[in-house]
C-alpha cells in the first residue's frame, strides 16, 4: 500500500515532545525520518527510564518509525554533515531557540541556501516577536499562562494537567502545518517556514473562555471537575470507585431527570438551559453524587448507558492496559525493544485514514543505530566515519 509521505525525508532535530511527535506523525504517514541525536544521547531519550541502558517510556512512543544518527552540529565537521543531510531532505524539524538554530546552520536562510525548496518546521515556547520571544519553556508554561491552570483545580490550588497536552497539541498542529506546506510546495515548488508555539496552542485551547471574558466579564474561577456551562457534568464517587458523567444539551438533561425519576428538574427555571444549569451545577452535582454513592461503578455506568448518558469510569494506567475496548480495537501495538523485558504498548496513529492509514513499521532506534548507514549514503568511507567518531563529531 502506498504511503502518503513515501519518498519524503525528514531531519528531526527535535527534543522532548513538541518537535519529535511532529516527526512521529510524519513518519507514521510514510516519511523517512532521521532523528539527529547528541553523541551521548539526548535528554529526551532518558525520561522515565524502562531499560537497563536508561531508554525511556516517552522515547518509545516518539521515536518509532525513525532512524537515528548521532551528530554534533556545533563542530565544523558536523556543520558540513548537516549541509550534506539538508541537501537530501525535504523537511527539517527543530524545536530550538533561534540563536541555536543559527549556530547549527538550521535557520531558514541557511537551509534555503542549501536546498531552495526546503521546509523548516520550528517549535518554540512563545513564538517570534513580543517580549517573551526568547524565553524557554515546556508544556506547563503553556498551561499556566493561557488560563488553563487557573480554570483547573480550585481557586486556592491551581492544577496542571498530568498529560502534556499542550506539547502534543503543538506537535499535531505543527504536523498539520508541515503537511500544508508540502501541499503548497507541490503546487508552486516553493518551500517555507512553519512555526508552532506552545503558547499559541494553549491560547487556542482556551480561546472560548477568553472570548467570554472579553465579551461579558464572567470572571470565572475553577470548580475542580464540575463544568460551568452545562450539567450534570462532574466526577462522582461510587461504592467502589469514581465515574465521570458529562451531559450537554436539553435532551440529555431530560434523560438524566427521567433516570432520577424527578420531573421537577425540568420545571425549575434555574435549569432551563445549559448555561443556567452550569450556573447552578453544584445543586445538580449534589443530587447525582447521592445517587452514585448508593451504587457500584458498574451499576452507575450500566444505568447511564441504558439512559444513553455519556459516562465512563476513572481508570488507572493499568486499567487502560486491561481495557476490553482498547484490546478489541488493537489501539496499542506491542513493540519489542532491546533491553526491554516486555513489548512496549505503542499507541498507533491516533487519526485513521481508510485508504492510506498511518502505521508503526519499525521499533524506536537504539542510540546511533543508523549513523554508519546514513554516513555511507552521504559518501563517507568507513575510515572517515571512524575518524569522525574518534573526534566525537558523530
Amino acid at each position: 500500500m502506498t504511503k502518503v509521505l513515501e519518498g519524503i525525508r525528514v531531519l528531526d532535530f527535535g527534543r522532548y515532545i513538541a518537535g519529535p511527535y511532529c516527526g512521529t506523525l510524519l513518519g507514521d504517514m510514510g516519511a523517512e525520518v532521521i532523528r539527529i541525536e547528541k553523541i551521548d544521547g539526548s535528554e529526551d531519550r532518558f525520561l522515565s527510564p524502562i531499560t537497563d541502558k536508561g531508554d525511556g517510556a516517552l522515547f518509545m512512543q516518539l521515536a518509532r518509525n525513525k532512524l537515528c544518527m548521532t551528530l554534533n552540529p556545533m563542530k565544523p565537521e558536523g556543520r558540513e554533515i548537516v549541509k550534506k543531510l539538508v541537501a537530501t531532505a525535504d523537511i527539517v524539524i527543530a524545536n530550538l531557540p533561534p540563536d541555536t538554530l543559527a549556530k547549527m546552520g538550521l535557520d531558514y536562510e541557511s537551509l534555503k541556501a542549501i536546498k531552495e525548496d526546503i521546509i523548516l518546521t520550528t517549535v518554540s515556547a512563545f513564538g517570534r516577536g513580543g517580549p517573551y520571544a526568547n524565553r524557554v519553556g515546556f508544556d506547563g508554561l503553556g498551561q499556566a499562562m493561557s488560563g488553563a491552570m487557573y480554570m483547573s483545580g480550585t481557586p486556592e490550588q491551581p492544577v496542571k494537567a498530568y498529560p502534556p497536552f499542550i506539547d502534543f497539541g503543538t506537535a499535531s498542529l505543527s504536523a498539520f502545518g508541515t503537511m500544508a506546506a508540502l501541499f503548497e510546495r507541490q503546487k508552486t515548488g516553493k518551500g517555507q517556514m512553519v512555526e508552532g508555539s506552545l503558547f499559541s496552542t494553549a491560547l487556542t485551547m482556551m480561546n472560548g473562555t477568553a472570548i467570554e471574558q472579553a465579551a461579558i466579564k464572567r470572571n470565572r474561577v475553577a470548580t475542580v471537575n464540575r463544568s460551568q456551562t452545562s450539567a450534570p457534568a462532574d466526577t462522582f464517587k461510587t461504592k467502589d470507585g469514581w465515574v465521570l458523567v458529562q451531559s450537554v444539551g436539553g435532551p440529555l438533561f431530560k434523560r438524566w431527570a427521567d433516570l432520577m425519576g424527578e420531573e421537577h428538574w425540568l420545571e425549575d427555571p434555574r435549569f432551563k438551559d445549559d448555561i443556567s444549569r452550569g450556573d447552578h451545577g453544584e445543586i445538580i452535582s449534589e443530587r447525582l453524587a447521592t445517587w452514585c454513592a448508593e451504587r457500584t461503578s458498574a451499576e452507575v455506568l450500566s444505568a447511564m448507558e441504558e439512559a444513553r448518558l455519556p459516562a465512563g469510569p476513572i481508570m488507572s494506567p493499568q486499567d487502560v492496559l486491561d481495557d476490553p475496548h482498547v484490546a478489541a480495537r488493537g489501539l496499542f501495538q506491542p513493540t519489542e525493544y532491546p533491553g526491554l523485558d516486555v513489548p512496549a504498548p505503542l499507541m498507533k496513529t491516533p487519526v485513521e485514514l481508510s485508504e492510506t492509514p498511518g502505521e508503526i513499521r519499525s521499533r524506536p532506534p537504539t542510540l546511533g543505530e543508523h549513523t554508519d548507514q546514513i554516513m555511507n549514503e552521504l559518501g563517507y568511507s568507513a575510515e572517515e566515519i571512524a575518524e569522525l567518531k574518534e573526534k566525537r563529531v558523530v
